[in-house]
This record gives structure tokens, sequence and C-alpha cells, in this order.
């Protein structure tokens, strides 16, 4: 009997019809049974003939399926697979945190919880993700450097698009798109499986190397044709989609990047949408959808995640405190701004600012993702070819990854209040009730500061120079109302620990 890892695929391929349109005309699906539970997938036609029935296990045990269709030939086809226990690093989907604790360790006077994320197992995930928009409509050797860059960079998560993007340096076309196409254009009727298959391998090989594959749907850069389908075809090419990538565990849903720049399609349709993902994918992956100026309306119920970009050229990080507020989900700034020297004003950050914005929008208790946008540095531009990075950000970046993943759990943005607005009005702190605190200065060049520590607590003190990477750990206990010395250099933090 066939064994498959919990959280894991099961697939198998079947042979049907080759008449008509298969994409079109057959319907197959697959309950998925295990003692008392069942589960109904969708399968899909790959092409000459051959469909896949595909299925990830998320309890273990002897599973049963059966497959229905109006194919007689894959109509009753029945079989059977064991579910074995996740290996160690096999965590499962990632998914709000607050849906995944156990009761009993749920603190319902404080939600936290709520703007965080963790697997499927209960392990936390803290996305620290890139950007590489095209990448795997790029040469095969391009993708390749991709992956290798990725296994070496501290990055658990990226944002990619499915349709090729016509933009400021990047004008080519790829070797495959999604539909089938011929001398007269494309036919959104019929997909293209060679491109699904390339697709497919590099969500597998991104979900081996730990990274989440934050799957974009829709975007306005084109000139295919493909961002201005009508409502049916963009339903039709979803639910495709989805019922072919949803049982990979590393997927999330972007509806789109940037959907007030395709006006052709309402607010109305990204519902409908929407729901069209809910019903295809009986996993649950996270989803959301991301602007350019106007925000979406993240209250909706299927949004599990705000994903929003820069609201001017300078201010975003600082807003994740006002973001987490309103909308009371986790936040992630996806597009920040990049580090490079191209020719617009965001896609030339210093490696320094786009260290502070994501020191400032993490701390406030949010997520961030990188770019990188150097124009000098090769052939290809990492945001939207991949193949390299070259910036000094990307060591940094995993440098606050480490901190952040080491805290204390249950570390918050510490609140204002009358008795402490004084000493933190002008900065931005992660704290532990009174046993643990993390402070950043960012820009600002203070020779020292004041604190008033907590009455009858010890600590050690740690001076953190976030640029350079270096911790100093200073030698004395501190107690009471104490003075610091920074240096007069910025990009400085300070971490407090309690000794018991």
């Amino acid at each position: 009997m066939e064994h498959v890892e919990k959280y894991k695929i099961f697939q198998k391929e079947l042979v049907g019809t080759k008449e008509g349109n298969p994409f079109k005309d057959i319907i197959i699906k697959t309950s998925f049974i295990n003692e008392n539970e069942k589960i109904e997938t969708e399968g899909f036609y790959k092409g000459n003939g051959l469909y896949e029935i595909r299925f990830m296990p998320q309890k273990t045990g002897k599973w049963q399926y059966v497959v229905e269709s109006n194919d007689s030939q894959m109509n009753g086809i029945q079989g059977e697979f064991v579910c074995d226990e996740a290996s160690k690093k096999n965590h499962g989907r990632v998914c709000l945190k607050k849906d995944v604790m156990s009761k009993n360790k749920i603190n319902f006077y404080d939600n936290e919880d709520d703007f965080h994320f963790a697997y499927e197992d209960g392990t936390n995930y803290y996305p620290f993700g890139t950007t590489c928009y095209a990448w795997i409509n790029q040469t095969n050797e391009l993708q390749e450097e991709t992956l290798h860059t990725l296994k070496h960079s501290p990055f658990n998560k990226i944002r990619m698009c499915i349709f090729p993007k016509y933009y400021s340096y990047n004008t080519e076309d790829p070797q495959n798109y999604a539909f089938i196409k011929d001398e007269k254009g494309f036919d959104f009727t019929r997909f293209d499986n060679t491109f699904f298959e390339n697709l497919e391998k590099r969500i597998q090989q991104l979900d081996e190397l730990g990274i989440q594959a934050d799957i974009i749907l829709f975007h306005p850069y084109d000139r295919w044709g493909l961002s201005k389908m009508t409502k049916q075809q963009d339903i039709y090419y979803l639910s495709y989609v989805i019922r072919r990538l949803s049982h990979y565990k590393n997927v999330w849903w972007s509806l789109a990047n940037e959907y007030d720049l395709m006006p052709q399609k309402s607010i109305e349709a990204w519902d409908e949408y929407a729901r069209v993902i809910m019903k295809y994918d009986v996993y649950g992956h996270l989803r959301s959808i991301h602007n350019c100026i106007p925000f979406y309306d993240y209250h909706k119920s299927w949004i599990t995640h705000v994903s929003v970009q820069r609201v001017d050229v300078y201010k975003t990080a600082e807003m994740v405190s006002q973001w987490r507020e309103e909308y009371h989900k986790p936040v992630i700034i996806d597009e920040v701004g990049y580090e490079g020297n191209i020719d617009y004003g965001w896609g030339s950050l210093t490696g320094q600012e786009l260290t502070r914005r994501y020191w400032e929008g993490c701390l406030r208790g949010g997520y961030l993702s990188h770019g990188e946008t150097y124009v000098d540095k090769g052939p290809s531009i990492w945001w939207s070819h991949g193949g390299k990075l070259y910036g000094e950000s990307v060591e940094r970046i995993g440098f606050l990854k480490t901190i952040i993943e080491n805290a204390p759990q249950g570390v918050k943005p510490l609140k204002l209040t009358a008795e402490n607005h004084e000493e933190n009005w002008d900065s931005i702190c992660l704290c532990k009730e009174d046993h643990w605190y993390l402070y950043y200065y960012g820009f600002f060049k203070m020779m020292y500061r004041n604190y008033t520590l907590p009455q009858g607590k010890k600590y050690k003190i740690e001076l953190i120079d976030t640029w350079n990477m270096k911790i100093k750990e200073l030698p004395d206990i501190y107690e009471g109302k104490i003075r610091i010395c920074l240096g007069g250099k910025q990009y400085m933090a300070v971490r407090m620990i309690e000794i018991k």
C-alpha cells in the first residue's frame, strides 16, 4: 500500500478521454475518507488524455478514495493509501496563529496572537519575505540560480506571479504561458501543461527550502491581454489554478498585485473570485489582496491578513501600529520599497533605509517583504527576474530575523501609558511584560538614553548595532533609574533581559 507523509501530496494519474475539450467538459471529483471524515476535491486535466487527482492529508492513518466522473473510464475508480506522521521539518500549512492555538494556551485577555502566524502543528512562523514577480517566466538557468540564491538567504516567503510581467526592465516574452497559445493568440479554455509542471516543480522546490509561495493570481502589468479577461474567463482560470495548486502546503493566494490598477474588474468581482478560491481550496490557505494607492477593505471576512504597499515615498513601516488597530489582522507590508538604484524613488533605497524599515515594522508588530532593484549589477534584476542578490540589507534582515525568532513567546509592542509616555513616546519597543524589552532608535543619533526600570527587578542589557550586526553585553546588572550610552550612532537597539 502506498504511504504519504502528513501534509504532503497524494497524487494519482488517470487516463480518460481526449475528445472535445476535456478542460471544460470533463468533471472529476474524488472523495477521500478517513474514519468519519470525508473530504471532496476536484481533479484536473493535464492534456493528452491524462488527468490527475490530488490530496494533502492532514490526519494520519488509512485513507480510502473514490472517483466520480462523467467520463466512464475514470468513474468509480477506488483506492487507498496510508498517511504517516510528518517528518521533523514538515509543519504543514502556515495559518493564522489564533486558528492553530490549542484552547488551553489561548489567553482570552490578550489578543496579540490575532496579529501573527503559525504552522499547522503550532510552530511559530515569522514571514520575512522577498519579491521576484516574474522569476518563473525566465530561462531554466535563471530559475535555478534564483533557487540557489534563496537557499542561502534568510527569506521564507516569496511573492511571485503566474502571469508574465510587462514593465520597466522586464519586457521579454516568456517561453510558456498558463494558456495554450498559437499564431491566432491564446485559447483561454485550454491550459499549458508544460507551464504548470514547471510552476509545480518550483513550488515544490521552494517548499523544500522552507519558503512560502505567495502566488499572485492577477496583476495589471500586461501586454498580452491576461489582465483583461472577462469575469467568466477569470473564474474559469481560477478554478483550474486552485484545483491544481492548492494541494501544496506552502502556497498562499494573493488575488492581485495592485488590484486598483485593473479598473475593468469591479470590487464585487474580487469578492466573487475569493469565493471561487475558497470553494476549490478545501484546505483554507491564506488569502489577501494587494493595493497600489487605495486600500482594499481588509475588514472583509475572506481576507486572512493585510497585504499593502508604502503609503508615500518615505512613510510606511511607521503605519503598522495604526493598521493593526484598524483591521485587527496580521499586517505584511509586501511592498515597503526596494534596495537598489533604478530610476524610481521606490526602487532606489539604500541598504540602511530598507533595513531600518524592516526594524521599524517588525517592532511595531508587523512583517515586511524585501525587494532588490540594482540596474548595474548584471542582466537580471531580482525584484522581477530573480538571479543573484547584491544588496547590503539581506544579511541585516537575516540578523533581525534571528533576533525575532529567539524572542520570548508572547512579545508585543509596548503600549504607551500616562506613566511611561515621557520615556517612550519617541521610540518603538517589543516587550514581554516586565521580563524582556527590545528598543530600536532607527536613524536617531543618541549619545545616551535614560530608562526607568520596573521596581524590584534586575536586568542584563545588550547594545545591538543593527547595521554592523554586533551585540555587546554590558558588564553591569541594572535596576531603577539608569542611563545607557549609545555612542551617538544610528541604527542602534537595546535589549533588556530580566535576571531571575
